[in-house]
């Protein structure tokens, strides 16, 4: 069944975090339903629809930040109380808006996920989980890495309390009062948690997860252990997801899946007969979405998907037609509601002008004034500087909550600016002096009017680190600029991952020394991406990471005192040796460094290169050829003539420019990851083979397996 949805927007209200958007439940079986919206001025505001119009229920006063609202009230009655998270403290306001609960959490920091069950309120900071009944304390568990959701299965049907971190190291944790109970591996760090159909599905154990690499799965939370159902890939490098909901919107009685991605994709999956999703609907809107919910909002009958945007806007996608179609001489006679929004608009559009105008006169006659001070806005930046498995770039998303005017990006580690189809910002690059300054990029992205969302891709060279800033420039006056800063690692391209093949051949990297735990993890989390800042609990500690550039995989074992690495690819051991011992010193601590270097480790590594620079040296002979296939074309007319691999090349031109553009410099990586490896080989035996490499180019350029690894080990 086709799904047409329209849509409409209702209401702005102030910047959004994620999930502070909740549908009470109606009155009546089709009657609409009250929204209930928090956001960043600390503002909770209720509303409902009449007429067309959005009429307020309640407005709470602003205060501090809202980081999350939740709907409870007592188990088996409608959920109907109101509960916010703002800082440490924990608010509860009744659907008219009386505010009955005051509760201060006394937790260090801020509260970033809640979850309410009856008498029970669930909150998490960062890395900590807090239990509360009555709010008297009960539970208390301090997690391996950050938390980013918190679920609990439904009581009245489960018959127990079964708490379920999401956690940033791709791992969902179940608890059992103040123990964990198991751990569940997911195929990304897990963002957002919901139960299946909001009950949890027929034995109330089946949770909805979403990841911030965009994929969608789910489980069910067995007494025993976990069982996985369905996991969907993220195959058309949608957003991450940020919120899910459970809604019959299609209307065959079945429940769908709504979702919503932070660049803004909002999606209706409908399950099959296999209850496989398929997806049903997509729309895209210009901001990420951070609150879904699905309900009868705008007019009785109809349902809709209500979505907020970061920038606070609370939109329906509703089944209500808003459009009617008229053949040639019909006449379509305006209802006086159309007419009476029509006439409200322009009303509110006159206003608007008259305030700008006032605005623009009283801001020209301070500025000209000479007692006047300035003061500089402020503006808040939704930023995200994530690393993409597919194609081992790291993507930089900003959001602010106006109009951007332009974005300086600049760097002191070379690094690649891949192209984004997304992107439609104007790039322009200036020229560094990376000698003296150490600068080695500045590009100024210039963007069209109104686009407050921009994304970027850049991908960095392993063993060289250093900081990316980002600098922004949003279109407001007087003209501000926020700074932001993302840290290039030496180990930049490597993920996190559950296991590693331990059948490879393998390198090994030993430190001993007179260093503190604490002090080896802060130096691990110098050199890798998504390890916890915060020291690990227990004498040890054991990560599992794989390079996402070439599949290459390292373990990192370490503790007081000692430490240990294995990977089989001897590069990744040599950054390693390298920054530890520069951190080491910097701290004047004294390292004693063994290492082991397995011959077969090499020929296992260019190996797994071979393909991807068989592919690349490929792609650069077609490319190559392209110009002159088409003068052969365009001289004889037609392209018959010529062999099926040469016709196909033709064919294929538009998508072969178009995949050599978006990866520059592929094949220069390639030949430079090639040459380091042939350097640190040799490195590790106290030889230095740099007056051997323009040998080694020369074997590059006519390549062939065989007699690279020949030269490797005759070296």
């Amino acid at each position: 069944m086709e799904l047409n949805l329209s849509h409409v927007d209702y209401l702005q209200v102030g910047v959004t975090s994620q999930k502070t958007m909740k549908l009470l439940p109606n009155v009546g079986r089709k009657a609409t339903q009250k929204v209930a919206v928090a956001d960043h001025d600390g503002v909770v505001t209720c509303f409902g629809m009449k007429k067309g119009e959005a009429v307020p229920v309640f407005k709470s006063l602003p205060g501090q930040k809202i980081s999350r609202l939740e709907l409870g009230g007592a188990l088996g009655t409608p959920q109907e109380k109101i509960f916010v998270s703002s800082g440490s403290e924990v608010r509860g306001y009744t659907k008219k808006g009386k505010q009955f609960l005051t509760f201060e959490a006394n937790l260090t920091e801020s509260i970033n996920a809640m979850h309410v069950s009856g008498a029970d309120l669930f909150v998490c900071a960062s890395y900590i989980y807090n239990h509360y009944c009555d709010c008297k304390d009960q539970d208390y568990y301090l997690s391996g890495d950050k938390i980013s959701d918190i679920l609990c299965l439904p009581v009245e049907t489960v018959g127990r309390t079964v708490p379920i971190l999401a956690c940033q190291d791709r791992v969902l944790r179940v608890l059992q009062g103040s123990d964990l109970q198991y751990d569940v591996e997911v195929p990304g760090p897990p963002t957002v948690l919901e139960l299946l159909n909001r009950d949890g599905g027929k034995g109330g154990e089946e949770v909805l997860y979403g990841t911030a690499d965009g994929k969608l799965g789910l489980v069910q939370i067995t007494k025993s252990g976990p069982i996985t159902g369905w996991e969907l890939d993220n195959e058309k490098k949608k957003g991450g997801v940020l919120c899910i909901d459970t809604f019959d919107i299609v209307g065959d009685g079945v429940k769908d899946i709504l979702v919503g991605r932070d660049d803004g994709t909002v999606e209706v999956y409908g399950l099959d007969s296999s209850n496989e999703p398929t997806l049903r609907f997509e729309n895209v809107l210009s901001e990420s979405i951070t609150s879904i919910q699905g309900g009868c909002v705008g007019k009785e009958m109809y349902d809709e998907v209500l979505a907020t945007t970061y920038t606070g806007w609370v939109s329906g996608l509703t089944t209500e037609p808003q459009q009617m179609v008229a053949g040639p001489g019909d006449e379509i006679k305006m209802s006086r509601e159309t007419q009476g929004k029509v006439a409200a608009l322009r009303a509110e559009l006159e206003q608007l002008q008259v305030k700008v105008l006032q605005g623009r006169e009283k801001y020209q006659q301070s500025s000209q004034s000479s007692t006047a001070v300035s003061s500089v806005p402020v503006f808040s930046i939704n930023d995200k500087f994530t690393l993409c498995q597919d194609d081992a770039s790291y993507s930089l998303t900003l959001e602010v909550q106006t109009a951007i005017d332009n974005l300086l990006l600049q760097s002191d580690v070379p690094i690649d600016l891949l192209d984004v189809e997304k992107n439609s910002a104007v790039v322009s690059f200036s020229e560094c002096d990376s000698e003296s300054n150490g600068n080695f990029l500045l590009a100024t992205y210039r963007c069209q009017a109104n686009t407050t969302r921009l994304e970027l891709k850049v991908r960095s060279i392993e063993g060289q680190y250093g900081t990316l800033q980002a600098y922004v420039t949003p279109r407001l006056q007087p003209k501000t600029c926020q700074v932001r800063q993302y840290q290039i690692k030496p180990l930049s391209l490597h993920q996190r991952t559950h296991a590693i093949d331990q059948e490879r051949p393998m390198n090994t990297l030993r430190l001993t020394g007179q260093f503190s735990f604490a002090e080896i993890h802060c130096w691990v989390v110098f050199c890798l991406p998504e390890v916890p800042e915060k020291t690990p609990a227990g004498d040890g500690i054991t990560f599992y990471f794989q390079n996402t550039f070439l599949g290459t995989q390292l373990e990192a074992t370490y503790c007081k005192g000692e430490a240990n690495f294995k990977s089989d690819n001897i590069s990744t051991i040599s950054i390693l040796k390298d920054v530890l011992s520069k951190e080491a010193t910097k701290r004047k601590i004294n390292l004693n460094t063994f290492y082991e270097v397995n011959e077969d480790s090499v020929s296992h590594t260019l190996r797994m290169i071979h393909p991807k620079l068989e592919y690349q040296l490929i792609l650069a002979k077609k490319v190559q050829l392209i110009d002159a296939l088409k003068e052969l074309q365009v001289h004889e007319g037609n392209a018959d003539f010529l062999i099926p691999e040469y016709r196909s090349i033709l064919d294929e031109s538009a998508q072969l420019l178009e995949e050599y553009k978006k990866q520059p410099a592929h094949l220069e990586r390639l030949y430079g990851m090639i040459t380091d490896l042939f350097i640190d080989k040799f490195k590790f035996k106290g030889q230095n083979v740099k007056t051997k490499v323009s040998q080694l180019l020369a074997i590059l350029n006519n390549y062939e397996l065989d007699s690279l690894m020949e030269f490797f080990s005759e070296a």
